[in-house]
C-alpha cells in the first residue's frame, strides 16, 4: 500500500467534514477545483487516446451511496497495450483493456481498476482533498500509513517522462493571463495561501509469484506519472476553463467523451489484423522464474533499464 500526496496551487479549498456550514467562499473555490478536474480529465483521455487505444466511456451517471451521498459513478475502459513493459506483453493477449469504475462523492472518491482474465490483479485508489498542504498524517482517519510508505508529489518540481514533457505545461514558466497565476517557484507549498492537497492511497495486488512485486512497482510509477502530468495540466490549462459553470463544463465533458470514444473504436476498426503469436512447445508455469526469464517475462534485474525523466525547473 502506498499513500501519495501532491498539493495544488489553484487558491482553492474544499469543504472538509468537521466545517459545519459552507460558505459561498468555500463552495465558490470547491467548485473552481471541480470544474478544472473535469475539464482536464475529459481533455487528457482524448488527447491520449488514438490508434486504438485510449479510454472509452461506458457510464457516467449520478449515484447515491448510502455513506457518501450524492456522487457520480463512471466506468470506462482503458486500451493501452502499447504502453506495457516489454515483460508484462509476454503474457497478455495483443488488444485487452483494463475496466475502471470510479465512485466520486467530493470531496472523497473511491476508484478500482481490473482485468477480466487476470482475476489476481486489482487496483484501489481512494481520494480525499483537503485545504493543506499535506501535513495530515491521517487523512482517512482509520491506520495510518507508515513512513516509508508515503510519497509526496510536488507538480512544480518533481520529474516526469520526457515524452510528456510540454513547456506551456511547465509549471516554472507558466503564467495565466486571466487570473495573472504562476509561475510557480520553490518553496511554494509552504508559502502559498491557499492551497489544495489531494491524499491518494493506492493498494496494487498481483498475486502470481515471481511477478507481483515487479507489477505493483509498475503500476505505482505509472499511477504516479498520471497525477504528476494531469495535475499539471489542470493547472496549466486554467485559461481554458476558467469562468466555466459546472453545466458548462458538464457539456464539454459529454462532447469530448463521445469524440474519444470515436477515436478509440474508429482506430481498432481500422486496424488490419496482426498474426497470432507463436505457441510455446513446451509447457510453462509461472511460478518458474527461469521459464519466465526465458520468456522475457522477468528480464535480468541487474541491468538498470528507466525512461528518461525531465524535470521542470532548469538545472
Amino acid at each position: 500500500m502506498l499513500l501519495m500526496i501532491f498539493t495544488l496551487s489553484l487558491c482553492l479549498s474544499v469543504s472538509l467534514p468537521h466545517i459545519p456550514i459552507l460558505t459561498s467562499m468555500h463552495l465558490t473555490r470547491w467548485l473552481q477545483y471541480r470544474i478544472g478536474q473535469l475539464y482536464m480529465i475529459s481533455k487528457h483521455s482524448c488527447e491520449q487516446s488514438g490508434g486504438g487505444e485510449g479510454v472509452e466511456v461506458v457510464k457516467n451517471e449520478s449515484d447515491t451511496h448510502p455513506e457518501y451521498g450524492r456522487g457520480q459513478l463512471t466506468e470506462k475502459r482503458i486500451y493501452l497495450n502499447s504502453k506495457l513493459p516489454a515483460w508484462a506483453k509476454t503474457f497478455v493477449p495483443r488488444f485487452f483493456y483494463v475496466t475502471e469504475k470510479s465512485w466520486n462523492f467530493y470531496p472523497y472518491t473511491i476508484t478500482e481498476y481490473s482485468v477480466s482474465y487476470l482475476p489476481k490483479f486489482s487496483i484501489r485508489i481512494e481520494t480525499r482533498f483537503e485545504n493543506n498542504n499535506g501535513d495530515n498524517s491521517n487523512v482517512f482517519g482509520d491506520t495510518p500509513t507508515q513512513a516509508e510508505n508515503v510519497s509526496f508529489l510536488d507538480i512544480l518540481s518533481d520529474p516526469i517522462p520526457e515524452k510528456h514533457y510540454k513547456e506551456s505545461e511547465d509549471l516554472s514558466r507558466w503564467q495565466s493571463s486571466k487570473t495573472g497565476r504562476g509561475p510557480l517557484e520553490n518553496g511554494w507549498r509552504d508559502n502559498h495561501k491557499p492551497i489544495m492537497c489531494s491524499y491518494k492511497r493506492v493498494q496494487c495486488s498481483f498475486e502470481v509469484y515471481g511477478l507481483q512485486t515487479r507489477t505493483e512497482e509498475f503500476v505505482h510509477r505509472i499511477i504516479r506519472d498520471i497525477l504528476l502530468v494531469g495535475h499539471r495540466q489542470a493547472v496549466s490549462w486554467i485559461d481554458e476553463w476558467h469562468g466555466l459553470s459546472l453545466e458548462d463544463v458538464r457539456e464539454y465533458e459529454q462532447v469530448m467523451q463521445e469524440k474519444t470514444n470515436s477515436k478509440v473504436k474508429s482506430s481498432q476498426n481500422t486496424q488490419s489484423p496482426t498474426p497470432p503469436r507463436p505457441a510455446f512447445s513446451r509447457s510453462m508455469s509461472v511460478t518458474d522464474e527461469r521459464s519466465l526469464m526465458k520468456m522475457g517475462a522477468m528480464p535480468d534485474l541487474s541491468v538498470p533499464n528507466s525512461p528518461v525523466r525531465l524535470n521542470s525547473t532548469p538545472e
